[in-house]
C-alpha cells in the first residue's frame, strides 16, 4: 500500500453552474462535488484523457483549470471564508491546513486576500446557557484553540487576510480564548438553530470586546468520512483504488459585489487524505 495521498476535491462556482441551493452546507457540498465530478468526467478528450491531476504530492479532483477569477476590481468584492476543521485531526497540522485551504481559494478567486476567514473547530457547538458553569472549556481545548489561533494571525500580519472569525463561541469560551490572542477576533458566527435568539450575555460581550455577531446554519461536521466514501463509490472506476480515507478540512467561501449585495462566486474545496494503490 503506498503512503497516503492528499487529495483536494473542488466544486468550481456554484453560482454560475446553478448547484447553490436552500439546502444545508453538508448537502450542498457533496451535490456540488457529484456534479462537478460528472462534469469533469463529460470533458475528457483524447488530448486530455483523465479528469483528475496529480501536482506534487496533491492530487486534485477535478483537475486544475485556469479559473475565471473575479469578473470586477478586487476592491469591489466583500470575501468571505470559512474553514472547517475535521474531527481526528491533530492540531499540530491544522497551521498547514489553513494556510493550504486558503491558498486554493486565493488561486482560484485569483485574489492576493480575503475580508474574512471565520474558523470553525470540530465537535464544539453552540450553546444558549454556555455562560453556566457545567459549559466551561477546559485547559486542553483552550490550549488547542490558542495554538490554532497563532496560524490566523500569522495569516493577517502576512496581509492575507483582513480579518479573523470564529464559530459558536459563547461567553464561556471567548472569555479564555481572548487573553491567549494578539489579535482579537472580528466575528462570531453562531448557530442559534436550537435557541432561536442570541442571548443577551453574549451581544453584551461581544459589544463591550467590538466583535460582530453573525449568524449561521452550517453542519458541526460538514463531511463526515462515510459520506465521501459513499460519493467516491459512485465513481469506482476512478476511486476504486482508494483505501481508507479521511476528510481534513473543508472550506467554503463566497465572493459578493459589496453594492449591489450579489453573491458573483461561491464554492467549497474538501481535503483528504486517503491509502491508494492508484488515482
Amino acid at each position: 500500500m503506498s503512503p497516503p495521498s492528499s487529495i483536494v476535491f473542488r466544486t468550481g462556482n456554484i453560482i454560475t453552474t446553478g448547484r447553490t441551493s436552500l439546502e444545508k452546507s453538508n448537502q450542498e457540498l457533496l451535490n456540488s462535488l457529484r456534479q462537478n465530478f460528472e462534469d469533469a468526467a463529460s470533458r475528457v478528450t483524447s488530448e486530455q484523457p483523465s479528469w483528475i491531476e496529480a501536482e506534487g504530492d496533491t492530487v486534485y479532483v477535478p483537475r486544475i483549470e485556469e479559473p475565471d477569477g473575479l469578473s470586477e476590481e478586487r476592491t469591489e468584492y466583500d470575501i468571505t471564508v470559512k474553514l472547517f476543521y475535521l474531527p481526528g485531526v491533530s492540531v499540530s497540522r491544522r497551521k498547514d491546513h489553513t494556510r493550504e485551504a486558503l491558498q486554493n481559494v486565493l488561486r482560484e478567486l485569483r485574489v492576493p486576500s480575503i475580508d474574512l476567514l471565520i474558523i470553525s473547530f470540530p465537535n464544539i457547538s453552540f450553546d444558549a446557557e454556555d455562560h453556566s458553569p457545567d459549559t466551561e472549556p477546559t485547559q486542553e481545548e483552550v490550549d488547542e484553540w490558542a495554538e490554532t489561533y497563532q496560524a490566523l494571525e500569522a495569516l493577517q500580519l502576512e496581509g492575507q487576510i483582513k480579518r479573523i472569525g470564529l464559530s459558536e463561541f459563547g461567553v464561556a469560551r471567548l472569555v479564555k480564548l481572548l487573553p491567549r490572542t494578539s489579535i482579537k477576533p472580528s466575528v462570531d458566527q453562531i448557530n442559534v438553530r436550537d435557541c432561536c435568539v442570541v442571548p443577551k450575555p453574549l451581544i453584551q460581550f461581544a459589544r463591550e470586546q467590538k466583535i460582530e455577531l453573525l449568524t449561521h446554519n452550517d453542519c458541526t461536521n460538514i463531511l463526515p468520512s462515510s459520506a465521501l466514501q459513499g460519493l467516491l463509490q459512485e465513481n469506482h472506476a476512478v476511486f476504486g483504488g482508494l483505501g481508507n480515507i479521511n476528510p481534513q478540512w473543508v472550506v467554503k467561501y463566497t465572493a459578493v459585489i459589496q453594492d449591489r449585495g450579489v453573491v458573483e462566486n461561491k464554492g467549497y474545496f474538501a481535503m483528504a487524505e486517503a491509502e491508494a494503490d492508484r488515482l
